[in-house]
């Protein structure tokens, strides 16, 4: 990762909270009383935390198609953002939180 400046190292550190943070809220939402009415935000977590997986990967290899990826997440984590922040868990703010923060960074990014 030395080729990374500060700019895509914060990138990099938000991709990989909102990964944490998408993969707590997917498990805590499927382990609820009644997991259907969180059927959405479970949906768009997986989908977050896969994105911003291969982002981070894209990321450590220096990847030409870094930024293409950087801009498709960034629209992924803004989805996902809106998605959780309806609910009132915990789990769903802190991901909510999360994701927003790491869809500036990459937008920033790629800007």
């Amino acid at each position: 990762m030395n080729h990374m400046n500060g700019q895509l190292e914060e990138v990099y550190e938000a991709l990989e909270d909102c990964l944490r943070a998408c993969n707590q809220c997917y498990e805590a939402c499927l382990n609820d009383e009644d997991p259907t009415h969180m059927r959405d935000c479970i949906r768009t977590d997986r989908e977050c935390a896969d994105m911003c997986e291969l982002a981070m990967k894209a990321v450590i290899t220096d990847s030409p198609s870094m930024k293409d990826i950087l801009r498709l997440c960034a629209q992924i984590c803004e989805r996902c953002g809106k998605e959780c922040a309806k609910h009132d868990h915990e789990h769903c703010q802190v991901c909510a939180e999360a994701c927003h923060k790491c869809s500036e960074l990459c937008m920033a990014y790629v800007q």
